[in-house]
């Protein structure tokens, strides 16, 4: 399995809620720089949280790769989700490229307990930062750093 892990691009500092931030246009430019990393190995999904700013991110992606099927919004990417039950989640998609779009502290958390196992050692994930994963399952501790890239 192939796992990318994109953080949000910077987004407004205020909004109503937390979940209402839209990306600023400096937040877009990280994105797309993002997204050309993405360029010929498209994930077979986009999954997304449904907070404003990471839904923006997604979309930008989407479209910059061409991308044939809707980005997929679910709640469990959110910034607070367990990073064990993201890993439960994926392992029942049972797909082999993957495109998760999410928040801090949940990318950090979770790229950490990919590699590591645990959640101590946690990879800096600053806005728009993309992990490559690889491995056969989604399990923790069991999957390889292929690359992290900041914009």
């Amino acid at each position: 399995m192939k796992l990318w892990v994109l953080r949000h691009g910077q987004a407004e500092p205020q909004a109503r809620t937390d979940a209402e931030r839209n990306l600023t246009a400096h937040g877009r430019e990280q994105v797309l720089h993002s997204a050309a990393l993405l360029l010929g190995q498209p994930p077979q999904v986009i999954l997304a949280s449904p907070y404003v700013r990471a839904q923006q991110t997604a979309a930008l992606v989407h479209e910059a790769l061409g991308f044939d099927k809707p980005v997929q919004t679910v709640p469990w990417l959110t910034p607070d989700t367990d990073p064990q039950k993201v890993i439960g989640e994926l392992d029942k998609l049972g797909l082999d490229q993957v495109l998760v779009v999410s928040h801090q502290p949940l990318v950090s958390a979770l790229v950490g307990l990919l590699l590591h196992g645990n959640y101590r050692d946690q990879p800096p994930m600053s806005t728009a930062s993309l992990a490559e994963l690889e491995g056969d399952w989604p399990l923790a501790g069991l999957m390889t750093l292929n690359s992290l890239s900041h914009p």
